[in-house]
């Protein structure tokens, strides 16, 4: 989906750009061509800055969702007595253990879980914050462009 999407947007680009440039050679000057073509330059990377910027934005706020409230941890304690202790390396030394030792491995594995997850959204939390702190600078540089150059 995303490779298609990518696609679609360069295929919207280089649309742009044909027909900018097709509209420039019509244009009364050379200069005011130029003029526009520089223009529409910097109006495809304001428009490529402005989507990673949101992007992220999107990205870190899913992120921050996920350390607020993780994901609940899916095995309930029933499940963790029967199947934990078959799929465990030392079946026998578990099976001597007692209900309050279990229900304590299983109330570790949980937190441990809970941790695992906010570890990941904090990844994903400055993962995207890259998204969205790499392409400012470059998008405030070419609007400051776009208000200084000349209108045609």
């Amino acid at each position: 989906m995303v490779v298609s999407l990518i696609g679609l947007v360069l295929v919207v680009i280089v649309l742009i750009l044909a027909a900018t440039a097709i509209s420039a050679t019509r244009g009364n000057s050379k200069e005011e061509g130029k003029i526009m073509m520089k223009n529409v330059y910097i109006y495809v990377v304001l428009f490529a800055t402005l989507m990673m910027i949101i992007g992220g934005s999107v990205a870190a706020f899913m992120a921050v969702a996920d350390i607020v409230t993780p994901a609940p941890y899916h095995q309930s304690f029933e499940e963790y007595r029967q199947w934990g202790l078959e799929k465990s390396e030392n079946a026998n030394a578990k099976a001597n253990l007692s209900e309050t030792e279990l229900k304590a491995r299983y109330d570790a594995l949980v937190v441990a879980e809970k941790d695992r997850q906010v570890n990941r959204a904090k990844n994903s939390l400055v993962k995207s914050m890259g998204w969205i702190i790499i392409p400012l600078p470059v998008f405030i540089i070419f609007q400051r462009r776009l208000k200084a150059s000349p209108e045609v």
